[in-house]
Order: structure tokens, then sequence, then C-alpha cells
């Protein structure tokens, strides 16, 4: 700090300025941030009426040292009554230049200067006052607190607002009349200054056809709040520490929903996600959205397993050669009212569960049933990416899996693109049931293109195994290739930089 109480300031520098925001009341709202400033000002100040009881003092008292310097502000009047000769207004700017005089002498002293108030200092706060009077002079910072707007609707248990409504804060000090019209206009309102004004408040209330779902918070937070309907609240009872609250009619309380069921929006869904190749950081907001909104997801066991887990969540895991039932289980969980997610590694369009579930959902029996599809990071994109831009020109996308097409079909396939010289990407290159076909693939390819060809293999990219090989068409062993894998081969103008790193230009030979 920049000096302590009673020492002077070392030439030319000063104490800083703080306004701190406090929250509605428990101390427990109290920020961070602020609780690390009172806790190190040299002098902490704070207001009071002529009581000196200071509501603020109160709840920053766990965060206060015994050796600080206290400046206790009491306000000359807390009403219009005064003999003062520039009447209510002239008596309290006279206190307020009082104080600022007081307090600028300690941070003249170089001493640094913590003001409390309650809720926000920038929100009807007292503090705002010396801001006016202190900020241009001196180094200043202004520490956000909870409102008591804020605290008085969690006191409630009402939102105060949704969608595009408007939410509109008065003071009770307002004309009665006006104050009506403003409050027969929002959606949603505040009315904060209550005590000696609440009549009129509760009769503005009245008059704008809004008292029966109208509030009353008073002490919001501490351990002296209290909460009844407006229309009950007995005038004589009311502390300045006080609000109405009128919330939106849209947050009425509701029936709540069957536990694991949909809202009712007329239609049944199903939402196909693709989680990306590996990393969490892969999965887009969207399907994370999705993931989290879901009451059961639906997948391949080892991708299910890469969702964190939710006791609310229901999850059928299943095994990857079960794709037509597993859509059709997801359907019917979802024609039944639960929200339900597909889960698929990668992009669920690309050799994945997006056309399992749409061919399932064409049936005559699903057709209440909507599909939603979710796109992910490709793993040829992951792969991709990992070693520079093999995919920057045109590329070709294929599967070596016979499960579902002839083989016959595979290499008639693997000819036409060798031929028509396009990056390759192969998915579900080599598996244990099917050894030899990767080995038959590549000599497929090598009818076409030279030995020097760059190939690229990814193994468990973005997972926690991730190995990158960059080779050649002649040198690649096909034996070091898994299901695990992706395998990238290069057209006739793919590069290797000096780097390291793999391209195919945009630009076509004689362009």
């Amino acid at each position: 700090m920049s000096g302590r109480p009673g020492t002077p300031a070392e030439a030319g520098t000063t104490g800083r300025l703080y306004g701190v925001g406090l929250g509605p009341g428990d101390p427990e709202l109290v920020t961070v941030k602020a609780a690390r400033l009172i806790a190190a000002a040299d002098v902490v100040a704070f207001h009071a009426a002529r009581h000196g009881r200071s509501v603020a003092r109160g709840i920053a008292e766990p965060y206060l040292r015994p050796d600080q310097v206290e400046e206790l502000l009491v306000y000359p009047v807390t009403t219009e009554t005064t003999d003062h000769p520039g009447g209510y207004q002239g008596a309290i700017d006279e206190f307020y230049e009082a104080a600022a005089a007081r307090l600028a002498a300690h941070l003249d002293a170089g001493r640094d200067v913590v003001v409390l108030a309650e809720g926000d200092p920038f929100f009807y706060g007292s503090y705002m006052h010396m801001h006016k009077r202190l900020a241009h002079r001196y180094p200043t910072e202004v520490v956000p607190g909870v409102t008591s707007v804020s605290g008085a609707a969690a006191a409630v248990g009402r939102p105060l607002v949704e969608r595009d409504e408007v939410l509109t804060v008065l003071p009770g000090t307002m004309d009665a009349d006006e104050l009506a019209e403003w409050l027969a206009t929002t959606d949603s309102a505040a009315v904060m200054k209550l005590g000696r004004t609440f009549p009129a408040v509760r009769e503005a209330f009245d008059r704008a056809g809004v008292l029966d779902r109208a509030l009353y918070v008073e002490r919001a937070t501490s351990d002296r709040q209290r909460t009844l309907p407006l229309a009950e609240v007995d005038p004589d009872t009311v502390p300045y520490f006080s609000l109405a609250l009128l919330p939106s009619p849209l947050t009425q309380p509701g029936r709540p929903r069957a536990a694991g069921t949909a809202p009712a929006t007329g239609t049944a869904e199903v939402v196909v996600v693709g989680l990306g190749p590996g990393k969490r950081s892969w999965t887009t907001p969207e399907a994370a959205e999705a993931l989290a909104a879901a009451d059961v997801l639906v997948g391949y066991g080892p991708y299910l397993d890469r969702v964190p887990a939710n006791p609310r969540q229901t999850r059928y895991p299943s095994d990857n050669r079960v794709e037509a039932e597993r859509a059709a289980h997801a359907l019917e969980l979802a024609r039944d009212g639960r929200r339900v997610a597909v889960v698929s590694s990668g992009d669920p369009g690309v050799f994945a569960m997006a056309a399992a579930v749409l061919e399932v959902a064409a049936e005559p029996r699903f057709a209440d049933v909507g599909v939603r599809v979710l796109p992910g990071i490709t793993a040829a994109q992951a792969v991709a990416s990992r070693v520079g831009a093999p995919l920057g020109h045109d590329f070709c996308v294929m599967s070596l899996s016979d499960v579902l097409k002839p083989w016959t079909l595979i290499v008639d396939r693997l000819r036409h693109v060798g031929a028509a010289d396009l990056v390759l990407a192969l998915y579900n290159p080599r598996s244990k049931a099917r050894p030899h076909q990767l080995g038959e693939a590549l000599d497929v390819v090598r009818e076409h293109r030279g030995p020097e060809t760059v190939v690229v293999v990814g193994r468990d990219v973005g997972g926690p195994a991730e190995e990158l090989t960059v080779t050649t068409l002649a040198e690649l062993d096909p034996a070091t290739v898994d299901m695990r894998c992706l395998v990238l081969i290069g057209s006739s103008q793919t590069r290797v930089t000096p780097s390291g790193q793999v391209f195919t230009s945009r630009r076509h030979p004689g362009r």
C-alpha cells in the first residue's frame, strides 16, 4: 500500500481511493476483491445516520483490521426537515464537501482509503458523492457489488426478466402518478427507497393494476430479511433498506415437468452430436450445449465414455456394429418424451451415426420424431491440421470398411480417385478382420501415384496416444496402421516444407 496509518507519503505520491461494493447484506456476498481491499486499506470510511450505526461497517466487519483508521461519516439530516439556510440540499452538500475533505487529507498523506458502499457503489450509493469530488484528483478504483435488486430477486426465488423483456428500476421518491405510469407499462420493475415513501408506492402499484403480483423484500440476504406480498405490508414497519419487486408474469412459478421428460414443443426430437476426434476442446459449444441438455445419451460405448458423467442422465452404451438398433432405440426414447442425444466421434455425418439415425427415422413408425444433426471436427481435418494443410485443394474421403459395401466397389473407386489426382483420406484403414486390404488399396493407388507421393498417418489425434508420421507411398508399411489411424495420401501437388509441414497447393499447375 502507499503508506501506513499516520505516516507521511513519499514526495509526489498520494493514496488511492477505492469505492467498494459490499452487496445487499450478507457478509458472504462481499466479493473476494472487495474483502482483500478492505483488509489491506489504511483508512476505511463509511456513512451512518445520526444514531451512528453503519450498515456498511456491519457487513464489512469480518474483513476489518484492529489497527485501521475508521472514518465515520454521519449524515446531518435524513429527511428534508432542516434549519440549514440552504435547506436540505444545502445541508447535504455541505456534509459531502466536509466528508470529502476528511478523506482527501488521508489521501494527501499517502494513505489508501476504502469507502464502503452497501450494494453497488454506483447504484443509488452514497459513495458516488465522494467519487464526484475526489476521483479527478486521486487514483481511484471502483469495485462493483451485488445490488439489492439482485439480492431481493434471489430472496423471493423469482427471476425478474427473461428473453427480451425490460427491467425498470425506479426510485420510490418519484411522483406517485408518474410511478404508476411506469409500473403499468413495463415488464418488470424494482422500486427502491421505500421507508416513508411506502404508502405512495403501494398506491402506485394499485393504480397500475399490478399490486396482486408485487412482492416486498426487506433487508435482503441479511439475518433480518423479510419477504411477503406487497399488499400485505404494514406501512409503519417499512425501513429504508427495503424495496418492492414486480416480477414478469412470464416468471410465475408453473407446474414442474415430470423427471426425464421433454418440454411440450409439439415435436419429439433426437439430436445427433459430433464430439470431434479426441480433445474435449474440439467439441463445439453447440454440441456441448446439446449434451448438457439431454436426459438420455445413446452411443458406442467408448464414445460415451468421452462425455463427462452426469448422474441426472441415463446412458445406453452399445457395440459399434448395432447402429440401426441404436438409432431405433434413440428414436423410441424421444417419441416417449425424453431429450435424447446420440453421440458420435468426429462429425456424425461422416461415416457415423447421422445417416443411420436418419435412415431409421424415415420409417413410418417414427414419422413424428425429428432429427437434428450437429457437426463436429472430422478426423481428416484434425490429422491435416497437425501437419499443415494437406487438404488445401480438392480431396476425397473414403472408408476401407467392406462391412456395408463390397470390396470390389472400394477398389473401383480407389482407381478413379487415383486417376483424378485427388488427395485421399482413408478411414477404417486396417482391422484385424481384414489386415490385407490396406496393402491392396495402396497397390491400386500406386497405379496412378509415384513412389515419392507424400503420405501422412495420424494415430489417436487429439487423444493421449497421439502420433503422427509423415512418409511416402513407397515407404509406408501397412503393418504399422490400425483402426485408430487415419491415412492421408497426397496428390501430385502435395509437398513437405523444409520445416516438415505438409501442404497441397491451391494453385493447379498452369494456373
